[in-house]
């Protein structure tokens, strides 16, 4: 296993310890940050978020700098970075940071996609690996669920316009992405359609 693979395996490692520390209500007492107190649990999981992001970022660089990109890296990375983008979206609509409809779609349009990937490893046996708008679907979603994340942490609450507007942006990029892998591989339905 090269190390793009053992990045992906350990990110999909801390999609369930990221899980544990924000949903079980631990407490771990508060840190105070510039007069606010943050919970100890709050600003764990954050952390834990932005590492498994770095991540993604560092996997898909290397395996793509080193000529390492494999069959298990096009289809684990992806479901790694859908199984925890989905779990942190999950955790920010209990927490009252993300609107349900907004993370309704992107569930709605993962599951689309990773159907789509089924159905073309069927038909053709290779494994369909993320193009350009699915890369910044991905990064603009991570992002803004970092900066969701952190003002939640850091701002206790006080409204930062930026993580509401790249949560929109990833919206979008999240639409066109889905509508671009369906136009793309569009082939895939054709009997469907005799």
């Amino acid at each position: 296993m090269n190390l793009p693979n053992k990045l992906t395996v350990f990110r999909i490692i801390l999609i369930p310890v990221f899980l544990i520390i924000m949903a079980i209500p631990f407490n771990w007492g508060v840190v105070t940050w510039a007069g606010t107190n943050v919970p100890v649990t709050s600003l764990i999981g954050t952390i834990i978020f932005i590492v498994a992001s770095v991540t993604d970022f560092l996997d898909g660089r290397i395996a793509r700098g080193q000529h390492l990109v494999t069959n298990f890296g096009k289809f684990a990375d992806p479901l790694a970075d859908k199984m925890l983008v989905m779990t942190a979206f999950v955790i920010l609509v209990e927490m009252g940071k993300a609107p349900a409809w907004v993370v309704a779609i992107i569930v709605c349009r993962e599951l689309a996609i990773t159907g789509l990937r089924l159905l073309i490893v069927e038909n053709d046996g290779t494994v369909m690996a993320a193009a350009y708008p699915g890369k910044i679907k991905t990064t603009t979603q991570m992002l803004s669920i970092i900066l969701l994340f952190l003002n939640n942490v850091f701002f206790n609450n006080i409204h930062v316009p930026m993580a509401g507007i790249l949560l929109y942006v990833c919206l979008f990029f999240t639409i066109y992405s889905g509508i671009d892998y369906f136009v793309q591989n569009r082939s895939v339905f054709s009997d469907g359609f005799k």
